[in-house]
């Protein structure tokens, strides 16, 4: 919902957000294969579902770039699609995605997801998307946020200037960049 949301707020066709969203839907689910080059063999499963259900080539091949580029360690940008996909699973950041009960086990994606609440805001005219942090940090600091999500936030940095928008990030009301 959140990539077909950003392509719908820059005023994008109804098909390309279609497919953000078909993107954003099965983006992860090279992670049934492993964790570890999960973009890659999530393109490849998403490639054959879709395949079966009759979706024409050209869009199929939207669909599967977006998703075998999503990952930070091996992917960028390449089109509005793969943008779109980009922002928002990298600014997914949020308490509920927490599985840990006890917070005395939590690791540092933990620690972060469970001190942070954030939103996106997309201005068209402006051609700006900021994403807006609140964390709380008598959970996790700021330094621990960016230890895992600098390099997140500098693709989202990439994908936004592939939608010709630029990326802002907001943290506990400081504009960080």
């Amino acid at each position: 919902e959140t990539a077909g949301m950003i392509l719908k707020e820059l005023g994008y066709k109804k098909r390309t957000i279609e497919l953000a969203k078909i993107a954003g839907y099965m983006h992860d689910i090279g992670n049934s294969v492993n964790r570890h080059d999960h973009a890659h063999s999530g393109a490849i499963l998403a490639y054959g579902i879709l395949k079966e259900r009759n979706m024409e080539l050209e869009q199929i091949l939207t669909v599967t770039a977006a998703i075998g580029h999503h990952d930070e360690g091996t992917g960028t940008a390449i089109d509005p699609v793969s943008a779109a996909l980009i922002l928002a699973d990298k600014t997914d950041v949020r308490r509920s995605r927490v599985r840990q009960k006890e917070k005395s086990a939590f690791d540092i994606h933990d620690r972060v997801n469970y001190a942070v609440s954030s939103s996106l805001k997309i201005d068209r005219e402006k051609r700006l998307i900021q994403m807006n942090l609140e964390l709380d940090d008598s959970i996790c600091s700021l330094m621990d946020y960016f230890e895992i999500f600098l390099e997140r936030m500098i693709m989202c940095k990439r994908a936004a200037e592939c939608l010709g928008c630029r990326f802002r990030l907001v943290a506990n009301g400081s504009k960080l960049c």
